[in-house]
């Protein structure tokens, strides 16, 4: 939200310095992202720690001056000749600003023009280029007129980006002030939490200030009188669910004139970030900004007309199944038959705290006003703005929560700026229905409570005193405090909950800066181990110390996207209710899609991608509100297996083996034993170049190449991607909790090559099994390091080679017992295989 100075001013002295209210700002939780200034000075840098943007006035150069005469130019039809008064002398000026031209020609002026001008050397922004270009004001001649100076848009200083026109000041503007003295401005822009919307408007911010200084806040007043004839039998309010629509206030002004805002309301308006649009339109959206009640204007005489003469029926209900809206925006909506809207009995006016409907709006031939101000639920406002995909300034304040006791007071305001800037009558009374009545929460709090959560000593009195400068009413019993929550805000809880929230208020306004630090005074809590995270946590650190990259990836995701991989038509998906994306509308049931989708953007930009994850998936139970929840863990490879160095040019990509050995490797370091891996066919694998991981009877993941036509969907390089999915639950029930440790052998080793002949179908993982079995523990490592095919062995054979490494923890082996042990190995190679031992 962008709050300027001079509006905090209006209901709180100030008399700090810009970033010493910045922090203050901050400190109470409203974040200060950046201060803008319009004209004020800049700060010390070196003297903050926040971003100040924006133009400083130069006091001698830029000044309010009037215009007392607009003559035609010459030789030029766009252009005038403005006689100025600077407050130090009479100059004519040049200018081409087409808000002047009816003043043109009419002589002295009766009512002098009150403008912001610049004189020669003046540093201002470029009106005519683009964003914000700093540029000196100097002498130069357009058409035979020498010009020096001008007279500024609200885009030269700073304030807008209007630059179709000068500004014209107010009437009350002093001849020859400083523009900066007279105007000169500072916006904050403050990033409002969601459990904070009661301060996205100036008198919430000015509140803040207020109770942390300890100065009185001044509320806005009326000023106008509501001496009308009476709204009683005017207009009537039929509310269909209380729930939705809590309160419903409405109000009426009779004779007013749409008409150009005052100045000084314009300029407010666009630095809070808001386009003036007329002085009806732009009271609702002033009082808002002010109050933080959202309001909406009605043409009162378009309503009649609708009720064929007779006085309007306002009702709030659902749409009607296929009942649509054009609204203000000029889109013709069709409406969901949750959405709540504001109806009279000949149809739909608006969609209820989005946003207005075309038909009724405020226009330059409107003369009656009907205003509303109302409460509407959250939780609906939320699905409408998500269903219609429309975001407006109420919305925002309506979709957090608005206290219904604000509906009233903002009505009561905004007919009272109407009045004073378009004129007219304010109708005697107000029409308000309150079905449902807000209860704020009267919460207990003592001493105790405080100095337990906080560690600062306050009695009851201080207590009070900081809860009272924040509107609370409180009384004091010894050493309790009972606080009843002030009628603007919905977010203090009660019992437990509302301790907490005036524990936050207390600790806010004592300062969180100077609160002690103190040594926890209570009991530690048990420390209990979690040994699934733990395990989790080896496994990651595991994998990435074998040279993998973490990644984590959205769990959201849609049908369309997973289908490249999964290929399953019409799967069911766990659907969200209000996605934040037509892309993120549905709970994942693969991770490995996931992950795919990063590598295929990171493979534009890597020459070599080693990913992982882990996290869930999502699968639906039929007849079962809560989904099945996994846990996954998958891996992609892709690319070279050793990019290029100094030292070495581009290696091999990654394959099969690659993937293999390091699933191997974390298994190892795991101490999950044994681990086959056996061929599988699979639908997004690679034929032949694709297994499972098994341990006993469990499988517990599959890997392997992908499969070329998958591929084919993702924008990858012609390198092979591989890829694996393995049951991240099962891997850690594996992990055992205790594993047997060698010490670092100090006896040499024997070591020793055989090579064995064995059917083609026999995998190499069952012959190093029954190699580990015969040799026992004192065969230390196995090492396959070739295979043979061909004639001299016979069709349907291979002829493996494995290095043997033998050693014994307590002595030096002999050749003797070496020689036992390979003749163990080779009868048991013999017996389960039907192995023969090759000696060539």
């Amino acid at each position: 939200m962008k709050v300027p100075l001079s509006w905090l001013k209006d209901y709180v002295d100030i008399d700090m310095p810009l970033h010493e209210i910045a922090r203050a700002l901050t400190m109470l939780g409203l974040e200060v992202d950046e201060v803008r200034l319009v004209g004020l000075p800049m700060p010390v840098q070196e003297q903050h720690e926040f971003r100040f943007t924006g133009l400083s006035w130069e006091t001698d150069k830029i000044v309010v001056a009037q215009i007392n005469e607009v003559m035609p130019h010459p030789n030029a039809d766009r252009l005038v000749l403005c006689r100025l008064y600077d407050g130090t002398q009479e100059l004519v000026i040049l200018t081409g600003a087409p808000n002047l031209y009816p003043y043109k020609g009419q002589g002295a002026l009766e009512k002098p023009l009150k403008v912001a001008y610049a004189r020669e050397g003046a540093k201002i922004y470029d009106g005519h280029q683009p964003g914000q270009v700093l540029t000196t004001l100097k002498r130069t001649k357009i058409r035979g007129f020498e010009s020096f100076s001008m007279v500024c848009s609200e885009k030269e200083l700073g304030i807008s980006d209007e630059h179709e026109g000068v500004i014209i000041l107010d009437d009350d503007a002093p001849t020859g002030m400083p523009l900066v003295d007279y105007m000169g401005d500072a916006v904050f822009d403050i990033s409002i939490l969601p459990n904070m919307i009661r301060n996205a408007c100036i008198v919430g911010v000015a509140r803040e200030l207020a109770a942390l200084t300890n100065k009185p806040l001044r509320k806005p007043k009326r000023t106008q009188p509501m001496d009308g004839p009476s709204i009683e039998g005017q207009v009537a309010i039929q509310i269909t669910d209380s729930n939705l629509n809590p309160r419903f206030v409405v109000g009426l002004l009779r004779g007013a004139v749409p008409r150009p805002s005052p100045y000084w309301v314009q300029r407010r308006l666009r630095l809070a970030g808001m386009r003036p649009i007329n002085s009806i339109v732009d009271a609702t959206n002033y009082v808002m900004l002010e109050l933080g009640e959202p309001l909406h204007a009605f043409d009162y005489d378009v309503l009649v007309k609708r009720a064929d003469g007779k006085a309007p029926t306002i009702i709030t209900r659902a749409a009607k199944q296929g009942e649509v809206l054009t609204t203000l925006d000029g889109i013709e909506r069709k409406l969901d038959d949750f959405t709540i809207l504001v109806c009279d009995t000949a149809g739909a006016l608006s969609l209820a705290g989005v946003m207005g409907g075309l038909e009724s709006e405020v226009t330059e031939q409107t003369r009656n006003v009907l205003l509303e101000g109302a409460t509407w639920n959250f939780i609906n406002t939320r699905r409408t703005v998500a269903a219609q995909k429309l975001s407006s300034e109420a919305a925002y304040r309506f979709a957090r929560g608005i206290h219904p006791a604000l509906a009233l007071e903002g009505v009561e305001l905004g007919l009272d700026r109407m009045a004073a800037w378009s004129g007219g009558q304010i109708a005697a009374g107000f029409v308000d229905a309150y079905p449902k009545p807000a209860v704020d929460p009267v919460v207990t709090l003592s001493e105790a409570d405080v100095q337990r959560h906080l560690g600062i000593a306050l009695s009851a009195k201080q207590i009070a005193a900081l809860l009272r400068r924040l509107e609370f009413e409180c009384t004091v019993n010894g050493s309790v405090v009972l606080a009843k929550t002030p009628p603007h805000r919905l977010d203090i809880g009660s019992d437990v909950v509302g301790q907490a929230d005036l524990i936050e208020e207390i600790a806010r306004h004592y300062g969180y800066d100077v609160i002690p630090e103190t040594r926890l005074s209570d009991s530690l809590p048990p420390q209990r181990g979690n040994p699934l995270l733990d395990r989790e946590e080896q496994l990651r650190d595991t994998l990435v110390n074998l040279g993998l990259q973490e990644i984590v990836t959205y769990r959201l995701t849609a049908p369309e996207r997973e289908a490249r991989l999964l290929e399953v038509a019409n799967a069911p998906y766990v659907e969200l209710a209000n996605p934040i994306a037509p892309e993120r509308r549905v709970l994942r049931r693969s991770l490995l899609a996931s992950v795919l989708e990063v590598a295929e953007r990171n493979s534009r930009l890597s020459d070599r991608l080693a990913l992982f994850e882990i996290g869930p998936v999502f699968l639906p139970v039929a007849e079962k509100a809560l989904p099945v929840e996994q846990a996954r863990l998958a891996i992609v490879l892709s690319g070279e297996r050793n990019p290029a160095a100094w030292d070495r040019s581009a290696g091999e990509p990654y394959d099969f083996y690659d993937l293999k050995g390091i699933l191997e490797a974390l298994f190892d370091a795991l101490h999950i034993n044994p681990v086959e891996y056996l061929p599988i066919e699979h639908s997004y694998y690679h034929p032949g170049k694709c297994a499972r991981i098994c341990a006993g009877e469990t499988t517990f993941g599959v890997f392997g190449e992908l499969h070329p036509l998958v591929k084919e969907r993702y924008e990858f390089g012609s390198a092979p991607v591989l890829a694996a999915e393995l049951d991240l639950s099962s891997i850690l029930d594996l992990m055992p909790e205790r594993y047997e440790t060698r010490a670092v052998p100090v006896f040499p080793p024997v070591l020793e090559d055989i090579a064995v002949v064995v059917d083609e179908n026999v995998p190499a993982e069952r012959v190093r099994a029954v190699i580990q079995q015969a040799g026992g523990k004192l065969l230390t490592e196995i090492r396959l390091f070739d295979i043979f095919r061909g004639s001299q062995i016979g069709a349907g054979k291979k002829s493996m080679a494995y290095s043997l490494t033998y050693q014994a923890p307590d002595r030096t082996m002999t050749d003797q017992e070496a020689a036992q042990v390979r003749q163990r190995i080779i009868r048991r190679l013999e017996q389960e295989l039907g192995a023969k031992i090759r000696s060539q």
